[in-house]
């Protein structure tokens, strides 16, 4: 039995005791969540990539009905939440297990109408899966956010072959070109594995040229590690030495922030339009549409708001800003 197969235990339970839980019995919505909340739309995954051990643990994919979803977000609404984001393993892969065989941007465009929701995030997405009805409906549709995860793992077309990752750096490249074209404004995020069984020198200076080219936000690296019972812990040899993963990972570490300080810095002088979700270091914090973090000052209380801040300085991390005009709500 999967963590989110509940039902079963309830049965035995019911069996057991003579209850009928029929009805009784919903989605586990946080009963005091806080201003943004997680919404998972799909356990587990079909794909087979050879350094993850996901399909493993979680088995294959099961993705929840648009009404059961849309019903949890308007609970969590009513309870407080204002940002929610959808959550699978290839969460642009939702809906083609389901009967009608709905998608994400069919999903998008129901929750898009729920009153009081301001904004819609999700992740993690597959470039396989990434449709241009799923760009357009991102592009088009006023509360999902700018905002897309979209792992590449690699930049070398011999490693993402033995990743199993399904499409080529051409391709992905393509992608990304689409996404931009559709949005100017997207915020484009990655992740990226050094020193996968086998790669070489060459093979992981395709991966920089790849960062360097496509200046994406925001580069999540990690050094391979083998995961007992993935395919590739049972058919490849982990040879990169340690030291050269961590060398590698830092040269991507050191590549991506003087990107960021780059893309951050020409956010300077603009106005961007923030949800508050909290204090911290006696300053108010939220994100940008397109994730950016900011921090401001006022006095007032205004976590839970969508306040418009002037950005004023930037770092590669994160925003500085001065809260502009009276904080307001956007949904109409």
């Amino acid at each position: 039995m999967r963590p989110q197969q509940f039902e079963p235990l309830l049965e035995m339970v019911g069996d057991r005791l003579g209850i009928d839980w029929e009805g009784c019995v919903g989605p586990l919505t946080p009963n005091r969540p806080d201003v943004t909340c997680h919404v998972p739309i799909i356990h587990g995954c079909d794909l087979m990539c050879t350094f993850c051990i996901i399909p493993y643990r979680r088995g294959r994919q099961v993705s929840r009905p648009i009404p059961e979803v849309a019903l949890e977000v308007e609970t969590l609404v009513s309870r407080g939440v204002k940002e929610v984001t959808l959550l699978g393993q290839t969460v642009d892969a939702y809906g083609y297990d389901l009967p009608d065989q709905p998608n994400l941007a069919d999903l998008f465009t129901r929750l898009n109408d729920i009153d009081g929701i301001e904004r819609i995030r999700f992740l993690t997405s597959h470039p396989k899966f990434m449709t241009q009805e799923i760009i357009q409906a991102v592009a088009d549709l006023p509360k999902v956010c700018e905002h897309i995860n979209l792992p590449v793992q690699a930049g070398d077309d011999g490693i993402l072959d033995e990743m199993r990752r399904q499409y080529s750096r051409a391709e992905y490249v393509d992608l990304v070109g689409r996404i931009r074209e559709a949005m100017p404004e997207v915020a484009l995020n990655t992740d990226i594995i050094v020193g996968f069984p086998g790669e070489t020198e060459e093979q992981f200076q395709q991966t920089l040229d790849l960062l360097s080219e496509l200046r994406l936000d925001k580069v999540h690296c990690a050094a391979y590690s083998t995961r007992p019972g993935t395919i590739a812990s049972r058919t490849m040899e982990d040879a990169v030495p340690e030291a050269e993963k961590t060398s590698r990972r830092q040269r991507v570490d050191r590549l991506q922030e003087e990107i960021q300080t780059e893309i951050n810095a020409r956010l300077v002088g603009r106005y961007e339009e923030i949800l508050v979700e909290g204090r911290r270091r006696g300053k108010w914090q939220g994100r940008t549409r397109s994730h950016k973090l900011v921090f401001f000052e006022d006095e007032a209380y205004r976590k839970g708001e969508m306040v418009t801040v002037k950005i004023e300085r930037s770092s590669p991390w994160s925003l500085q800003g001065s809260l502009a005009v009276k904080a307001k709500f956007l949904t109409p």
